[in-house]
């Protein structure tokens, strides 16, 4: 039996997921009445979504229809962030939303303080993008994920490789 257990902390979002919302977008885009004439796209990238659409309006009504679609695949909406209207050519607008996934040296040290002075049986250790979370108690690392569940990070933080 291991004498220590641990998880990491980490703000990751699932792919796949999120090119399903955005299929699932497209399609409600291309069967809605009052959208279906917008020759509206939405592209999916490495690390970004593009929204081109005819007006600021149908540029709304997309981003809102893809927000639905990504809560209803359980995906956070804090990993999107939403980049200033543009001009595009022939009078179109264009939004890009940044795909936001790992978490800041910022936030790190936030929550490992937060873990330091709450919970003296516990060990945070920054990471890269992650927080490891050591103890020799399983019950201290449930106790620190009720803990982190509580607080309010502009990162959506998940659970991982828990042993």
């Amino acid at each position: 039996m291991a004498s220590t257990y641990s998880f990491d902390i980490v703000s990751d979002f699932d792919r796949q997921e999120m090119v399903n919302a955005v299929d699932q977008t497209v399609r409600e885009i291309k069967s809605r009445y009052d959208l279906k004439d917008t020759k509206t796209t939405v592209e999916l990238g490495e690390q970004t979504i593009t929204i081109n659409s005819d007006s600021e309006f149908t540029l709304d009504s997309v981003s809102k229809i893809l927000r639905e679609k990504a809560a209803k695949r359980n995906l956070s909406q804090k990993i999107f962030e939403f980049g200033k209207i543009e001009s595009a050519s022939g009078s179109r607008v264009r939004q890009e939303i940044t795909l936001k996934k790992g978490i800041s040296q910022e936030i790190a040290k936030k929550i490992s303080k937060l873990i330091r002075d709450e919970m003296k049986k516990v060990q945070p250790s920054i990471q890269g993008d992650a927080v490891r979370v050591s103890s020799k108690s399983k019950d201290d690392l449930q106790t620190v994920m009720q803990r982190l569940k509580e607080e309010d990070y502009p990162v959506a933080l998940q659970f991982t490789n828990y042993r």
